[in-house]
């Protein structure tokens, strides 16, 4: 099928910076791309960079609906944002607007699932060519904070309200470290980039002296550290940043064990920013999830896999959820 005749759709991922669509083909490739800045504070004019991104790339192929993936809640009708973390959307009617303004088909859908969706289809979930085992995935995403999408029998879970999927707000720690969700102790706090950065300044702070490296790169102030800087630092051998690597790997690696026991899914798939620094991070990553398997590793287990799709994810899936089947 040519490009001209094949079902297109636009996929839209709205990050806290960014929004950063593209044209996506039946095969889960992108045909062309384009974004546009996020003004997180103003959500008419975030609407207005969505829809203009929207028209640029409708402009010039012949698509027939546009899928939007979100980081928030996403109400179980796709429609609605029902609360976004780092952008200003409450309660916010995001299909109804966008669909009125471009005047194709909308899906709304939270970008942990989106991507979930993207890698299951198109990526990592393919394996040899045949999908997740008894269609069965985890995406756990590692970024500035957690999420990622649940696959089962084929089909994401969305659950009863369609917020399902939320692992980053799973409880790590009883009265740990407070959450920007509400709560305390939840994994994110424990196994995100936000945390790998945390982990990296105290240790500098507390022992300048191994973290020579590290506090070389961020020009001797603990506070300038970055997440990008942590794994420049990690693989050039400085150990705090090392460190650091580890400690986050083996708060992952627990909660990985943990979904085991729930969902026991044919595959987990780590995608995210932090799951760039490879090894660095899967390397403790599945020392720990071996361990805390105890016993339940000794039975068929799922394995944990790097994602395939990198920065794309969030858009190619977006766009398979809103393309017409």
């Amino acid at each position: 099928m040519s490009g001209a005749t094949a079902p297109l759709a636009v996929g839209i991922d709205i990050g806290g910076t960014k929004v950063a669509g593209g044209v996506v083909d039946p095969q889960g490739r992108v045909l062309v791309r384009t974004h546009g800045d996020t003004p997180a504070d103003d959500v008419t004019r975030t609407r207005r960079v969505i829809v203009d991104v929207i028209r640029e790339l409708s402009a010039s192929h012949p698509v027939e609906a546009v899928g939007i993936g979100a980081a928030g809640w996403i109400d179980a009708a796709r429609a609605t944002v029902r609360y976004a973390p780092n952008l200003a959307w409450r309660d916010e009617p995001l299909r109804e607007s966008v669909a009125a303004a471009v005047d194709l088909p909308v899906v709304v859908e939270n970008d942990g699932n989106a991507a979930a969706w993207a890698e299951f289809r198109f990526g990592a979930g393919r394996g040899d060519g045949a999908p997740a085992v008894a269609g069965a995935m985890v995406l756990v995403t590692v970024g500035t904070g957690i999420g990622g999408g649940v696959v089962v029998d084929g089909a994401l879970v969305r659950g009863a309200y369609g917020m399902a999927g939320e692992l980053g707000h799973t409880r790590a720690v009883p009265d740990g470290l407070a959450c920007g969700c509400g709560r305390r102790g939840c994994l994110e706090q424990y196994a995100s980039g936000s945390a790998l950065v945390r982990l990296a300044r105290a240790g500098a702070a507390r022992s300048p002296e191994d973290a020579a490296g590290l506090l070389a790169l961020a020009g001797g102030d603990p506070h300038a550290i970055t997440g990008p800087v942590v794994t420049t630092a990690a693989r050039a051998g400085d150990k705090v940043a090392g460190e650091a690597f580890d400690e986050v790997g083996r708060w992952l690696g627990e909660g990985l064990a943990d979904l085991v026991q729930i969902l026991d899914p044919g595959m987990i798939v780590i995608g995210g920013g932090v799951a760039e620094a490879g090894e660095l991070l899967l390397g403790p990553t599945r020392q720990a999830y071996t361990a805390a398997l105890a016993e339940r590793g000794r039975l068929p287990v799922a394995p944990v896999r790097s994602a395939m799709l990198g920065a794309v994810a969030g858009v190619v899936g977006a766009a398979d959820l809103a393309r017409p089947r």
